[in-house]
């Protein structure tokens, strides 16, 4: 059953909305004409009507009791922001060319994480069409769109939605989303979008007038939770089950990441996860194509990934953010908050091996045992990355890996994502070590929200402000977002252009070499090197083998290795002046007879393959 307005042809449309507990329910339409029709109530607490003589675009309200006049819980489109009518949208009006697109598997994926707003100086879907080209010869074959649902004003990360049916009008609403979908598809670039499912924010939130969308019984970073197991949980699931399938069937989208599903409580017998990854694998069968979903989580828990036959929820991929801060820490030195929990590199070790490095470990950060065991889980069900909106935004200042640490570090850790077994994800602007800061950035218009959000801001940050002297950024300021904004030119220029090909390198080695393409975590080994600080890597699939020494000492090293059998050819090796390097002492081949004493760079990585 649709949920909303749904055009239905022939100057019709059908309305439904889910509201048990008000008494009287009428569709108010406000443009072109003033006109106010009664709806009825079923058993379930569905309000229907179907109504003639109405064009597509048409504005309207459900107006509840006989007075108040809400916007569409379900509303496709808000054309006026947050706090204007809803409209009503003809999705059979757009012309479709992707019939021809197969989708590309998730193991394929090469994921490239970006924010509508700040990844062109337009900050609209259109603007992005001009960069796929560009993406594409990168390597790059997947984008990730943070979320696009309604939010207040111009300037948001996204998660601030409060329609989460209807498409940010300042981006290009509705028709700019299919647009910029089947641009993709036509070029051979598959889209994923990021849905927020697990709280709506504060302005503009009129679900709260239902009475039945949240729950006191759990609370979340943003108060009560979404009411996935209480009482009248049963049209709230229905709404968000539908709402996946409205992305993926109106929009053709490829897969939808689920943010932070460890703040969605659901303690029922079937987990909401479990009724969205079971909607999704029944489209999947009906058109043909298979769809994706994956989570953001911070649990560790792999029931999340396991089949539902098994007691998980069957949802395709998670994040692994346990990779992201073995890397990091590792390379930053870093070791407040949660990164306290990590900084050595034989955690890194075990995170390729075993996708998390917390599987039912004491957590000094958590004070508490973390996460359980991968085994059995396909290295293809993990995404990982060096960096992300919010590792990078959640920072006080926005700072991005290119101003903490060096050049040659740059490189070192691209190549320790993108040689790893996981699906890789790039944050915008990374490729090329993009100098400008992602900052958090709202563009509220009630002054008590803005208030608390400037001062929620301050006080997260008040220990670093206090040593450094310098405060958080405005995140009401328009400024603020311009900092965010791309500099795009940047990727033709010196040591930038030249992590951009090391990039490049690296994507076309993992397409074409069978050990990178072979996602199987059987068929690797990861070592650590002491004291030198080296992690060895070795792949293989059938004769298809690569070594791989990344040190991450700051000094030259020497190791002394024994190479498995074969004829080792050097593939790649980010000292060289090829990739803004300072030269290599490294041989172009490796003989197995005898004992090799290798001498690294510091901050390097070298691939070898025997190919």
């Amino acid at each position: 059953m649709h949920i909303g307005s749904q055009y239905l042809g022939d100057r019709t449309c059908n309305f439904t909305l889910w509201a048990p507990l008000v008494g009287e329910v009428a569709v108010h339409l406000v443009a072109p004409e003033e006109k106010f029709i009664p709806l009825q109530k079923d058993e379930r607490g569905y309000w229907h009507g179907k109504v003639s003589n109405i064009e597509p675009n048409t504005l309207y309200f459900y107006q509840l009791e006989g007075q108040t006049d809400r916007a569409d819980p379900a509303s496709h489109s808000q054309p006026e922001g947050v706090h204007g009518p809803s409209q009503v949208i003809d999705h059979s009006a757009f012309k479709w060319n992707d019939d021809q697109w197969q989708g590309i598997p998730l193991e394929k994926m090469v994921i490239y994480e970006l924010h509508v707003g700040t990844f062109t100086k337009e900050g609209t879907f259109e603007a992005v069409i001009p960069r796929i080209p560009e993406l594409l010869e990168l390597g790059v074959n997947a984008i990730e769109i943070m979320p696009v649902a309604q939010f207040p004003g111009e300037r948001n990360w996204g998660y601030d939605g409060t329609f989460p049916y209807a498409v940010q009008n300042s981006y290009g609403g509705v028709n700019g989303l299919k647009q910029l979908v089947n641009a993709c598809h036509q070029q051979g670039m598959a889209v994923i979008l990021d849905v927020v499912y697990n709280h709506l924010g504060p302005e503009g939130n009129y679900l709260w007038g239902f009475g039945t969308y949240f729950t006191d019984h759990y609370k979340t970073p943003w108060g009560s939770a979404v009411n996935f197991d209480t009482a009248y949980s049963d049209g709230v699931r229905h709404y968000f089950v539908q709402n996946v399938l409205y992305w993926l069937e109106n929009f053709h989208l490829d897969a939808l990441r689920l943010d932070a599903i460890h703040a969605i409580y659901d303690f029922g017998a079937k987990h909401i996860l479990a009724e969205m990854a079971d909607a999704v694998a029944q489209l999947s069968q009906q058109q043909g194509l298979k769809r994706y979903l994956i989570a953001e989580s911070d649990l560790n828990d792999t029931r999340i990934i396991r089949p539902q036959t098994v007691g998980g929820y069957g949802i395709d991929a998670q994040w692994s953010d346990d990779f992201h801060h073995a890397l990091h820490t590792v390379v930053t030195g870093e070791n407040i908050g949660y990164y306290q929990d990590f900084g050595s590199l034989e955690q890194l070790a075990k995170a390729y091996r075993h996708a998390f490095v917390y599987t039912w470990d004491y957590s000094p950060h958590r004070r508490r045992y973390h996460g359980n065991d991968t085994s059995g889980c396909l290295a293809s069900q993990f995404v990982v990355c060096s960096q992300n909106h919010d590792q990078v935004g959640n920072r006080m200042l926005g700072d991005r890996l290119s101003s903490l640490i060096s050049f040659a570090a740059l490189k070192l850790t691209a190549a320790a994502v993108l040689l790893s077994p996981y699906v890789p994800m790039l944050f915008m602007g990374e490729e090329y070590g993009e100098t400008a800061p992602f900052l958090y950035f709202v563009s509220h218009s009630d002054p008590n929200i803005i208030k608390g959000v400037r001062e929620g801001r301050k006080a997260e940050f008040s220990a670093f402000f206090d040593a450094s002297g310098q405060e958080p950024p405005d995140p009401q300021a328009v400024e603020t977002l311009e900092r965010s904004r791309l500099n795009w030119e940047m990727r033709h220029e010196g040591k930038n252009r030249a992590l951009w090909l090391f990039y490049q390198k690296l994507l076309q080695l993992r397409r074409e070499i069978p050990a990178l393409t072979n996602l199987d975590l059987n068929d690797l080994e990861a070592l650590v090197i002491e004291p030198e600080k080296v992690l060895s890597l070795r792949r293989w699939c059938e004769n298809s083998q690569v070594l791989c020494w990344l040190n991450f000492s700051q000094q030259a090293v020497e190791i002394t290795t024994n190479l498995p059998s074969g004829s080792w050819q050097k593939l790649l090796d980010s000292a060289e002046p090829t990739w803004g390097g300072r030269g290599s002492q490294l041989p172009e081949k490796l003989s197995t007879e005898e004992q090799q004493t290798l001498v690294l760079n510091p901050e390097s990585v070298v691939v070898y393959s025997n190919d």
